[in-house]
């Protein structure tokens, strides 16, 4: 692996252990943005830091790079689907001076899917 992308791996790696571990550290800011609709909010949040810890972890094997980081995918996805496109509904319908942030964050999620996708391929 070429010098580049071994640093990209490692702050891949890095990124998620912190933001895994950002679920313990700093539940709040997670629960502002779950749904409404999702049962059981501090167990997803302790569950979804969790897999974010296990996945970072797992990026690290050459055997378990791919798949981690197709999960890792698979889970931006559905954050982007599930929370951020909703939340920044939630905001441009109620006025919330986070709206733009949360516009800003949606492209953002698309780079974190490419960063992940370097490392999805075997």
């Amino acid at each position: 692996m070429k010098t580049g992308k071994k640093i990209f791996l490692y702050l891949l790696v890095a990124f998620y252990l912190f933001m895994g571990l950002m679920h313990f550290i700093q539940p709040e800011q997670y629960f502002a943005m779950m749904p409404s609709w999702l049962p059981a909010k501090k167990i997803l949040i302790i569950f979804s830091g969790i897999v974010e810890i296990v996945l970072a972890i797992l990026l690290i094997p050459i055997k378990t790079r791919a798949i981690a980081a197709k999960f890792i995918i698979a889970m931006l996805i559905v954050f982007l689907f599930a929370i951020h496109i909703p939340e920044s509904i939630g905001y441009y319908n109620t006025g919330n001076e986070k709206f733009v942030a949360s516009i800003v964050r949606l492209p953002i999620q698309f780079l974190f899917i490419a960063w992940a996708w370097m490392f999805a391929k075997k």
